[in-house]
């Protein structure tokens, strides 16, 4: 079997959960069968079944007056300049919105079954018009005719499936539920501190990932350390901003909450690793969140979770447990449960070992890459019979 997957992010460019994702899916499904991935960026490599190879937006949609546009077109361009190379796959798998098109059309062209996995749907993220002004309309409409046209959706949480159901007109059917999974070798317990050393981390620390956008509800962790018991201190790592104007209203929380350490960078994995492993606390605060594999990585490190009572996290946060979830928006309550983990350290531990255990027993990347495939086979069967 051979599968051509198509994916906005790929290593060296992975941004989100989606990357995430992808770079660990097509490396396990590359012991099954030939992956070709299809993505953006200059990427060229092959090694045994898989093949990747980078594409770019082309430079005329890069023009205009309006920038906000220029990343919904670009996009449309590199969909058109990635299909265009002749598909010859068995199925034709798509991630997010950004390669929707792209799907659709290999679908079409060339007779190809679609599966989409949803990583996050454009209807539940209105606040993506600041970012990409009347062109996040045309991201909805692309994400709309892929899904709707999709021989198989994946959603990555029965919370994500309820969404597409909620939005799109798909038979229920052809929606599967197939979790993000973890690289359990990579995510564990190490005690190095190498990175907290350069960035000048001493003592206990809360500690929050993610991309500099609203969805993820960072201001209201920097709101909530009002509350947090002294001494401890607030590390947040994030990348990529949705907008000028979401970073500098990150920026003006930070400055005026002292104990904030605001790392606004993309880090190596095993710096990640590091500060997950030595955290006293990992806060997810999201406002909107379809699986979030934050979580699993930090419960992978054995570090307790506070986290939002929100979509695909009450899959995978189990509260009192390995954490605590709580009311989104919210800073009294994620500090209350932060505290109240803050205070008992030897119930910390315990949930982070419960953590561990859990990710171990459901969210391996082998036991995501058996689901897929035998996704796969049953997309090829039913297209056999017609």
């Amino acid at each position: 079997m051979k599968v051509t997957i198509i994916s906005k992010e790929y290593p060296p460019h992975v941004y989100g959960g989606a990357g995430v994702h992808v770079k660990f899916l097509t490396r396990e499904l590359a012991k099954r069968m030939q992956v070709e991935v299809r993505c953006f960026g200059e990427q060229r490599m092959s090694d045994g079944n898989l093949t990747v190879k980078g594409y770019q937006a082309w430079d005329r949609m890069w023009e205009g007056t309006d920038r906000r546009f220029n990343s919904t077109l670009g996009t449309f361009s590199t969909d058109l300049s990635l299909v265009r190379d002749h598909v010859d796959s068995d199925v034709v798998h798509t991630h997010t919105w950004y390669a929707a098109m792209a799907g659709y059309m290999a679908k079409v062209l060339y007779d190809i079954p679609l599966v989409c996995t949803v990583h996050s749907l454009e209807p539940l993220r209105p606040w993506k018009e600041e970012q990409l002004g009347k062109s996040y309309h045309l991201s909805t409409w692309v994400e709309k005719v892929a899904l709707e046209n999709a021989d198989r959706i994946i959603s990555v949480s029965q919370g994500s499936k309820k969404d597409v159901l909620d939005h799109f007109n798909v038979d229920p059917e052809r929606v599967r539920v197939i979790h993000n999974g973890i690289d359990l070798d990579l995510y564990r317990p190490v005690h190095g501190d190498s990175t907290r050393k350069a960035f000048d981390i001493d003592g206990p620390y809360i500690l929050f990932v993610g991309r500099t956008s609203r969805q993820k509800g960072m201001t209201y962790l920097i709101d909530a350390m009002a509350s947090v018991d002294p001494g401890v201190r607030l590390v947040c790592c994030t990348s990529a901003p949705d907008t000028k104007e979401v970073e500098e209203e990150i920026a003006e929380k930070v400055a005026k909450e002292p104990r904030a350490l605001w790392i606004n960078s993309l880090l190596r994995e095993e710096q990640y690793v590091e500060l997950y492993a030595n955290a006293s606390v990992f806060a997810c605060p999201s406002v909107y969140e379809p699986f979030g594999i934050i979580n699993l990585e930090a419960m992978a490190c054995e570090t307790p979770v506070v986290a939002s009572r929100v979509g695909g996290i009450l899959e995978t946060v189990v509260d009192g447990e390995t954490g605590y979830l709580v009311e989104p928006a919210n800073p009294r309550a994620i500090a209350d449960a932060i505290n109240t983990l803050l205070r008992n350290p030897e119930m910390a531990k315990k949930f982070g070992r419960n953590g561990r255990r859990r990710v171990e027993d459901h969210f391996s990347w082998t036991h995501i890459a058996e689901k897929t495939e035998a996704l796969y086979a049953e997309m090829v069967e039913e297209r056999r019979r017609g």
